[in-house]
């Protein structure tokens, strides 16, 4: 399984945001836009909930196995294997709506002045806010589920292996 790159993240981000922006513009030319629902920053902080509480749940058993506490309660590999994918389906995901509700609070920037539209940035920001929650989660349930790496298997006794 390969590891999460912020470069990634944030690329997608960056695409949605600006395809955001572009088809608010657009919408708007044409009639009214859409408006950011109030679930969305709500949707994304449950998330970002449930990640880091996962993460901190696995760490603690983790850290009780590899201490061998009498009645430690052990880790499925394949538990934390189904942790680390959700974790970075929902980065993915919530960089790519982020990035949607970024571009639209960019857009609603230039009409602040009414109180519709300054309710929708509000909400847009959140979004966004709690969609780099969700990432930040994401990271964090990876680094507690990453194994050690094997330091010894170039060693001087070990031919390289190609």
């Amino acid at each position: 399984m390969k590891q999460l790159r912020l470069k990634v993240l944030a690329g997608l981000f960056v695409v949605a945001g600006v395809l955001s922006w572009g088809a608010a513009r657009l919408w708007e030319s044409v009639g009214t836009l859409p408006s950011v629902p109030l679930a969305a920053p709500i949707v994304l902080a449950a998330i970002a909930v449930v990640l880091t509480a996962t993460a901190l749940s696995l760490r603690a058993r983790l850290r009780a196995q590899r201490e061998r506490r009498p009645g430690a309660k052990a880790v499925e590999p394949l538990m934390a294997a189904r942790a680390v994918v959700f974790g970075q389906a929902s980065a993915l995901v919530a960089a790519l709506v982020a990035g949607m509700y970024g571009g639209a609070g960019v857009f609603l920037l230039g009409s602040l002045d009414i109180p519709a539209r300054r309710d929708q940035a509000l909400y847009a920001a959140f979004a966004v806010l709690a969609g780099i929650a969700v990432i930040a989660a994401a990271l964090f349930l990876e680094h507690v589920c990453k194994l050690p790496d094997d330091e010894d298997d170039n060693g001087p006794n070990r031919a390289p292996v190609s």
